[in-house]
């Protein structure tokens, strides 16, 4: 019997923020994936920055760059729901290494 492949898989992602640009998602073969939440919290006493980009081949793009969180604050970086091909891929990077807490969620539809 042949393998089945699933028709919808739902992710959460989650990563501390690294201060280098740091790919955390690449949309896998054969699937769209649709990043329905991404969200980073602040967890230390000072305000810090994210970056948070969208790549495609060879162009980058950003989507928040050096985006204020406060102390204790958590954000909404993404308004609506943003939509990768396969290859397509997101990095994050930030001010503070500890502090900073990201999050996504992502629904990853099946293309066959």
């Amino acid at each position: 019997m042949a393998a089945q492949i699933a028709i919808n898989n739902f992710r959460t992602v989650t990563q501390i923020v690294p201060l280098s640009t740091t790919e955390i998602y690449t949309a896998p073969t054969g699937y769209t994936s649709v990043f329905l939440l991404a969200q980073c919290t602040n967890i230390g006493n000072q305000t810090y920055t994210i970056n948070f980009n969208y790549k495609r081949g060879s162009t980058e793009t950003e989507i928040v760059k050096n985006f204020p969180i406060p102390a204790g604050d958590t954000v909404n970086l993404l308004p609506g729901k943003l939509v990768l091909e396969t290859g397509d891929k997101i990095s994050v990077s930030g001010s503070n290494a500890a502090n900073l807490k990201f999050l996504v969620s992502i629904l990853e539809t099946s293309n066959f």
